[in-house]
């Protein structure tokens, strides 16, 4: 893994792109050869969707998962005599044979049933030309080199400073290579400056400066992104039209990355993360209940942006993007988030990521 440094410097040229119209990502996406994407038009007089399907193509490297097939259910041909209740299994009785393969088809089952943005992995800037950082971790873990190598170890909740030294990293005094990885567990947190994050964490040097990168799955980074952007009080049907912008958002990202090391910022030039101090049930919810959503042009990803205000989009972005106050209105008018979708990127659909289970 390296930076680019062209990618990570031209902020000119970054921000030229937020004074153009959304643009487009190809309609031919995929996610790992488990994804496949539905795409369905908003109907002019009614709320009620058109669909229309299409596959997409293989794109490796974002996602290692797969689910297994799910088995047919039989028709009986007749009603089946009763059987006996099954007993229950006493646990300890089971051989260490048969206490993994009970624990990995309890994790092949909750697999199955989590949101598809539990699927996509995300980079995220986090700390960008940093001359230094503290971090901590929940639970105890090592440091790794980019080969996936064991090169250090940290203790759990216990304070780290950071720094560049020479062309490497120095972790407490102790000398690193330029890329450090810290993989952490599914219910593990680390904390970096004082604000604290699920998922993984990348730390590297480029031109002198550290960069602190968040690998994290799009249904936690949507969490924190939608509770950063909008208030969680709002109407529902606004926080699920927010929902379906950010993750589009963040999807032309991850198919067009800012640079080798991490697919975008954390900052309002993108759209803001902060980590888990922004999650709230509400907006947690209005994610979860449109996973796999995005706004979506005959087939492709539309860059949805979006601002505060009427005022704010017309200014930046030419009018062609969505008022988040605006937004609102449009929801405590009664308009559901596919109507105010529609009514701020017009000639567009909702586009959905759905698990291939074949």
């Amino acid at each position: 893994m390296t930076i680019d440094p062209t990618s990570v410097t031209q902020t000119k040229d970054r921000l030229k792109r937020f004074t153009q119209p959304p643009y487009l990502i190809g309609a031919s996406l995929t996610i790992g050869g488990i994804i496949a994407l539905t795409l369905v038009a908003f109907a002019k007089s009614s709320p009620t969707p058109l669909q229309a399907s299409t596959s997409l193509n293989q794109i490796p490297g974002k996602l290692s998962s797969s689910l297994p097939a799910p088995a047919p259910s039989p028709i009986p041909l007749s009603t089946p005599s009763p059987s006996p209740a099954p007993q229950p299994i006493d646990p300890s009785a089971l051989t260490p044979e048969e206490r993994a393969l009970n624990e990995k088809a309890k994790q092949e089952l909750l697999q199955s049933s989590a949101p598809v943005d539990s699927f996509i992995e995300m980079k995220v800037a986090i700390g960008e030309k940093v001359p230094a950082l503290t971090v901590s971790f929940s639970t105890a873990t090592d440091a790794l080199n980019p080969e996936g190598q064991a090169i250090g170890h940290f203790a759990a909740n216990q304070s780290y400073s950071v720094e560049v030294g020479g062309d490497g990293i120095r972790i407490n005094g102790k000398a690193f290579p330029g890329i450090v990885m810290i993989s952490l567990p599914p219910d593990g947190l680390f904390t970096l400056n004082e604000r604290t994050y699920h998922g993984h964490l990348i730390l590297a040097v480029d031109g002198g400066k550290l960069w602190a990168v968040n690998q994290v799955n799009m249904r936690q980074y949507l969490h924190s992104v939608v509770g950063s952007e909008v208030s969680p009080s709002w109407d529902m049907e606004a926080l699920k039209a927010q929902a379906i912008a950010a993750r589009s958002y963040a999807l032309t990202y991850y198919y067009k990355p800012m640079s080798g090391l991490f697919d975008l910022g954390a900052t309002e030039y993108y759209q803001v993360y902060r980590g888990i101090e922004r999650e709230a049930d509400r907006t947690s919810q209005a994610v979860d209940e449109t996973s796999g959503q995005f706004v979506s042009y005959r087939g492709g990803v539309v860059e949805s942006l979006y601002a505060a205000s009427d005022d704010i989009v017309m200014e930046a972005f030419q009018g062609k993007g969505m008022s988040q106050l605006g937004a609102l209105d449009l929801a405590e008018q009664g308009y559901s988030h596919q109507q105010i979708l529609s009514r701020y990127y017009p000639g567009t659909g909702i586009g959905q990521i759905l698990m291939d289970q074949q």
